[in-house]
């Protein structure tokens, strides 16, 4: 049995261990991942699972308090790769994906994770080279734990990773299409740090705070003159992070208001074709590059369905 945390994660997990694992997703879509507090079920599960498979960099605590507990891990802060995959006398395993994939030196901090605070913006799958790193880690955990099915998980691995390269070469041609003027973001959650590094495009700011309340007055008036200096022509909230500020901050600036940005849940119901990694990222970027005068045509040919049932 296998665990793993937010959508997004559990997601990149299914694409590898396709119906030959069972697989749980302890983080339900729509909650806030940063404050999620394990349920009585959320324990039982970890009790009985083999993996965890998390992002790490402080994403998931309490989940992870909960699996050194549950899990009989004695799971120390990473100091190196080797140290983000822990291992408990039953056997079971605890996977920090993003531990594995960034190294401190290669750390964002930003508006809602400044330095000052210590814990590294953690949303590494907005970056999609990383998400294809991290199937290539549940791969290889789940080929030394499950010999047997070896080929499986490397086929299912190899298909995964041909979309993301071509979800890669998309979102790049897409963002590249965008007025260089134009080609700013502003949102809600601070979502998008790895996701801007890869692709070019600046984050001006965001507007929830580290201590994630609700901006001051004196904050939202500096957004929107922000804004209006800098001629953002939209800005983008969240599902999962309902805000009006952002709403006023765009009336007040005269730009347009896109409130659908996802980060951790997955487009469409459970079970639709696009209910998946990719159908986010390229809902997402489609939304992105039409806000912000560009042409989103390119995500059109990027399939969005779950590779292992291809």
């Amino acid at each position: 049995m296998v665990d793993s945390t937010v959508a997004p994660v559990t997601d990149i997990v299914r694409q590898v261990v396709g119906d030959r694992v069972e697989l749980v997703g302890l983080i339900p879509e729509s909650v806030d991942s940063h404050t999620f507090e394990p349920s009585p079920e959320t324990v039982k599960s970890l009790a009985r699972a083999d993996v965890l498979f998390m992002d790490g960099l402080h994403l998931e605590g309490s989940t992870l308090k909960q699996a050194e507990a549950n899990m009989s891990h004695p799971v120390a802060e990473p100091t190196s790769t080797a140290a983000a995959v822990s291992s408990s006398p039953k056997g079971s395993e605890i996977v920090r994906m993003g531990d594995l994939t960034v190294n401190p030196a290669e750390y964002a901090f930003d508006f809602t994770f400044p330095r000052s605070r210590g814990d590294p913006n953690p949303h590494l799958w907005m970056n999609p080279l990383y998400a294809k790193h991290w199937s290539e880690i549940v791969r290889d955990v789940m080929v030394r734990r499950d010999p047997a099915n070896a080929a499986y998980y490397r086929d299912n691995q190899a298909r995964f990773a041909a979309v993301i390269d071509k979800l890669d070469t998309a979102i790049a041609d897409s963002i590249n299409s965008i007025p260089e003027d134009q080609k700013k973001l502003l949102t809600y959650h601070d979502s998008f740090a790895y996701f801007s590094r890869r692709y070019g495009i600046p984050v001006l700011g965001a507007v929830q705070p580290s201590d994630f309340s609700e901006p001051s007055p004196q904050e939202i008036q500096a957004l929107i003159e922000q804004v209006k200096v800098n001629h953002v022509p939209a800005i983008f909230g969240s599902e999962v992070f309902p805000s009006t500020v952002l709403k006023q901050v765009a009336d007040e600036a005269h730009a347009q208001y896109v409130d659908k940005l996802r980060d951790d849940e997955l487009p469409g119901n459970p079970g639709a074709p696009n209910h998946t990694y990719v159908g986010l990222m390229v809902d997402d970027v489609q939304m992105m590059t039409k806000a912000l005068g560009g042409d989103p045509a390119p995500l059109s040919s990027v399939p969005t369905t779950r590779t292992w049932q291809a």
